[in-house]
């Protein structure tokens, strides 16, 4: 069978990119890129997201670089799919955030005035409304989607009812809200109360959210940069125990501890 050529080289590099992944998914081409599916594309998407956000996290330009080309990539790919479908293209979904941005930003490309980022954001909300037929009798939590990652649509949730006056004032009596809800967790535990506790936990982590909210830190990044902390000095114990002789799984909680206090203190 003939090879298939590449695009051309002086082409510009989204028209290549959009070029390729037609090709790949042409008769011919490659049998995976073939069968793949909106659906069967979700958890890549999702995944290549955060390992945007751990490029960005690390200041690693040339990693940033080739995953944000990676990311690009699962747009043109779902954009290709839909082109075989007959419903859009590549060029549509460009132009048409292109003109999302251009309605939505009245005070850099018409004659609209506003202060702050605040009157920015509420703004756009304004508009946001309009262009979803402005139904009064609709939620304002409305529009975020179910299938958000569950700290990242509890954070959304808050800012959306925050935008209404739904909100605290300040942190402190946020930090008071996580204490409340702590002791219901412990409530639970004591009662022995499976299907509360599971509700007691969600409430729980429903209040941190909204407290790191409060603080301006995003929950989802904070975590997701928490546990590969913990990977990272796991590995580090592991190592450690690995020098030393030891096996993991026959040191009590203490001794962990010890090794995990000893890779702490060299990494502070």
């Amino acid at each position: 069978m003939e090879k298939i050529r590449p695009p051309d080289p002086a082409l510009p590099g989204i028209d290549q990119l959009v070029g390729i992944v037609a090709q790949l998914r042409a008769p011919g081409g490659c049998p995976w890129d073939r069968e793949q599916t909106h659906a069967s594309l979700r958890g890549g998407l999702l995944e290549e997201a955060y390992e945007v956000v751990t490029a960005i996290d690390n200041s690693d330009d040339e990693n940033l670089r080739e995953e944000l080309g990676d990311l690009l990539l699962q747009s043109v790919f779902h954009a290709q799919i839909a082109v075989e479908e007959g419903r859009f293209n590549f060029d549509d979904v460009a132009r048409s955030i292109s003109e999302k941005l251009i309605r939505r930003h009245p005070h850099v490309f018409g004659e609209d005035q506003c202060a702050d980022s605040a009157a920015v954001l509420q703004r756009w909300e304004e508009i946001k409304r309009t262009e979803k037929g402005g139904d009064a009798a609709k939620s304002v939590l409305d529009g975020i989607p179910s299938s958000l990652a569950a700290l990242m649509r509890a954070q959304k949730v808050q800012k959306k009812a925050a935008k209404v006056g739904f909100d605290w004032d300040a942190a402190a009596p946020v930090i008071t809200k996580v204490r409340e809800e702590l002791a219901e967790v412990e409530a639970a535990i004591a009662a022995q109360n499976a299907n509360a506790l599971e509700d007691e936990i969600g409430d729980l982590l429903f209040s941190v959210v909204n407290l790191a909210r409060k603080l301006k830190i995003d929950a989802e990044v904070a975590l997701h940069r928490a546990t590969g902390k913990f990977i990272a000095r796991f590995h580090a114990v592991e190592a450690l125990a690995r020098e030393r002789s030891l096996a993991l799984e026959k040191l009590t909680l203490a001794e962990l501890d010890v090794l995990w206090d000893e890779i702490k203190s060299r990494r502070a």
